[in-house]
Order: C-alpha cells, then sequence, then structure tokens
C-alpha cells in the first residue's frame, strides 16, 4: 500500500471510529434538556463527511477502503458500554469523547509529519482538516463538563 493509501485508509478508520462511538453514545446518554444529544448529532454529521470524503479519496486513487477490524469494533462497544454502566451523564460522556479526540489530535499530528512530503495534497489536507475537526471537539465537550 502506498503512503496515499495509507494516509487515507487512517482517516477512513478514525472517523469510522468516531460514527460508530458517536452512535452508540447517542442511545446511551441521558440528557433531559436535550442539548448534548444535538451536539452529537451535529458531531456526528462531522464525522461522517469526513469518512465520506476519505472513502471518495481511496476510491479516486484505485484503492478499497479497510474499515475498522471486527476485534476493534467489539472491544469499543464493550468498552463504551462498560464506561457508561453506572453513569450516562452528559459529563461523564463529554470526559469521554475528550480522551478520544486526544488520542486523534495525537495521531493526526503524528500521521501529518509522516505523510506531509509524500503524500497528495488533497489527503493530507483532509487529514488537517480531520486534525482540527478534533482540536475543535475538545474545546466543545469543555461546556458538558
Amino acid at each position: 500500500m502506498n503512503e496515499n493509501a495509507e494516509l487515507a485508509n487512517f482517516i477512513y478508520q478514525n472517523s469510522q471510529m468516531g460514527v460508530n462511538t458517536i452512535n452508540q453514545l447517542i442511545d446511551i446518554v441521558e440528557d433531559d434538556q436535550g442539548e448534548f444529544k444535538k451536539y452529537l448529532g451535529n458531531h456526528l454529521n462531522g464525522y461522517r463527511d469526513i469518512h465520506t470524503k476519505a472513502k471518495e479519496l481511496l476510491n479516486k486513487n484505485g484503492y478499497d477502503e479497510k474499515g475498522i477490524g471486527r476485534l476493534a469494533k467489539i472491544r469499543t462497544y464493550l468498552m463504551i458500554n462498560i464506561q457508561t454502566l453506572t453513569d450516562k451523564s452528559p459529563s461523564h460522556i463529554a470526559k469521554m469523547l475528550i480522551v478520544g479526540s486526544n488520542m486523534g489530535i495525537i495521531d493526526a499530528v503524528e500521521n501529518i509529519k509522516k505523510y506531509k512530503d509524500v503524500a497528495e495534497k488533497d489527503i493530507v489536507e483532509l487529514m488537517e482538516r480531520l486534525l482540527k475537526f478534533e482540536e475543535d471537539n475538545v474545546q466543545q465537550l469543555k461546556k458538558f463538563l
């Protein structure tokens, strides 16, 4: 797999994890006012948009997208259920999402440094967009703590 496919597939998998996680959390969170669920819906749309764009870039370059493995999906699903077993509040879920977004930020910065000079400009720009999206999410989630 070449650098373009590697980077685009990283973006694809990262955004897929975001889509899966947010979909699961929307059904779990106990949000009386609905403000947090509304935020999660917008957050989900952001991940979906990036996910779609990553798939398009992969296909444009002649590659098939490689999604998250079955074991990783199951592990994440179970971890979310365990972590929300006793606390389904927006504050607790916001903390979980901040941790996830911070991991995404670290991975994005590492991948940008690794691929910025070898991958196509549009793929690097999508990675930068994902980085900015994750950074913005951390800032927005702070109000729910």
